[in-house]
């Protein structure tokens, strides 16, 4: 357990730390001398006393500090990392790179400690390992995280290197490649070529994310084969009444729609527009597995094409089949469904210019007429930057790798939810 003096070393080194980082170069040197005036031999004190060393452009003197530090008290990466710094400054990299291993023997995921790292091996002319390191680095990055300015120079210049290197290997696999492509040209190699694009960072992974029930061992799948689906040529074979049915609700107004989101407390600040708001409107034909008998009689042709339609039945859930309309220049923000036991159809009928539909990383336009069908536990999203409205009708189904004896007991699970709490949580 670190003593009263150490914890008081501590917390000085950090509070100079972030004193620093705030733009108080006066607050964080009063600190420095009082940590070094307590504790002049304290590694985390001689590691600062050698950092501003180095800072001040004394890579001789940060030396003379940090390795008798580091040969007293070996256990602390800062004190290698520094070490590692003066070293490169002194142009004595075998040394360098010594320093880095023990840094990162310590703590392999140590961002400086790789970071410095590959910089070295770019340094010495090794590319290929360097870009291997930068992208370890840069992986351990969170999404969307905040980084200092001072770092991003540095990441930006390791992104650049793994890119290049991602570039010059695709160009090295397309001819490994070749010979296998040509003896395969009347295969369907569209998974190995997302497989491939995964490598060379050029697709992102995305997983089923339900926020409900999560049923595993079930394909991982952004857009389904349309042709496993041979039931859905009735329901395009209909997209032209359909599509005259639904302008004959739009003709009257946008109170013939509700809102899709409607929730009394504030949603999260992206789904903020859209909260109350028609500019993300529907029309339920089935909602949550009820049928809504005055918008059914409104459409008696879609409901007629509706007939060969699986429907999940999920009590309080599912089946819903809506008619989808999103205004001109609307967004509608990445979000996860509750259940991938089901998948979600899309049949677009009015799809202007500028309008699109992502799911994880394929991004498709809509085709009016034209079905496909979805995961929507992956990560999507859709938009309408068009100045004209987009309609689409929206049902879900079974997901087709479960089992009768699965889907009952999902139903049940569902049904058993809904009768614990009164009514199925908001989040469905």
């Amino acid at each position: 357990m670190p003593t009263d003096s150490e914890q008081d070393v501590r917390r000085l080194i950090e509070g100079a730390t972030q004193a620093a980082a705030r733009g108080q170069p006066y607050d964080a040197e009063l600190m420095l001398r009082r940590a070094e005036a307590a504790a002049p031999n304290h590694p985390l004190v001689l590691n600062e006393v050698g950092k501003r060393r180095l800072l001040a452009g004394d890579a001789q003197g940060a030396l003379a500090v940090l390795e008798p530090a580091v040969k007293g008290d070996p256990s602390h990466v800062a004190l290698w990392l520094s070490l590692a710094t003066a070293l490169r400054d002194l142009g004595r990299h075998d040394e360098e790179q010594a320093a880095l291993n023990n840094a990162l023997m310590l703590e392999p995921t140590n961002m400086r400690g790789l970071l410095q790292t590959a910089a070295a091996h770019e340094r010495l002319g090794e590319t290929r390992t360097a870009a291997a390191t930068y992208r370890k680095a840069l992986q351990m990055i969170p999404r969307g995280a905040q980084l200092p300015l001072e770092m991003r120079p540095i990441l930006d210049r390791a992104k650049a290197a793994v890119d290049a290197n991602n570039r010059a290997l695709e160009t090295f696999l397309d001819e490994c490649l070749k010979d296998l492509r040509t003896r395969h040209a009347a295969e369907p190699l569209q998974r190995f070529d997302k497989s491939l694009q995964t490598f060379l960072q050029k697709r992102r992974v995305y997983r089923p994310q339900p926020t409900f029930i999560y049923v595993p061992e079930l394909p991982s799948i952004e857009f389904y084969e349309r042709a496993d689906f041979p039931w859905l040529d009735g329901i395009e074979a209909a997209a032209d009444e359909i599509r005259a049915e639904l302008i004959e609700v739009l003709s009257d107004g946008p109170e013939s729609l509700e809102p899709y989101l409607a929730q009394a407390a504030p949603p999260d600040k992206p789904w903020r527009p859209l909260n109350n708001s028609r500019s993300w409107g529907v029309f339920y034909l089935w909602k949550a597995g009820e049928a809504i008998q005055a918008n059914i009689a409104r459409c008696p042709r879609t409901v007629e094409a509706l007939s060969a339609w699986p429907r999940c039945e999920l009590p309080g859930s599912a089946p819903t089949a809506v008619f989808s309309i999103l205004d001109p220049k609307t967004r509608i923000p990445p979000h996860t469904g509750v259940n991938n036991s089901r998948l979600i159809c899309h049949l677009p009928l009015i799809v202007p210019p500028g309008c699109g539909f992502r799911v994880g990383a394929e991004t498709r336009e809509w085709e009016p007429g034209k079905a496909f069908v979805f995961d929507d536990t992956i990560e999507h999203e859709a938009w309408n930057n068009s100045d004209d409205t987009r309609a689409v009708l929206i049902f879900d189904i079974w997901n087709p790798h479960t089992t009768q004896a699965e889907r009952e007991m999902v139903s049940a699970l569902t049904k058993g939810v809904e009768a614990f709490y009164g009514e199925l949580p908001s989040y469905l």
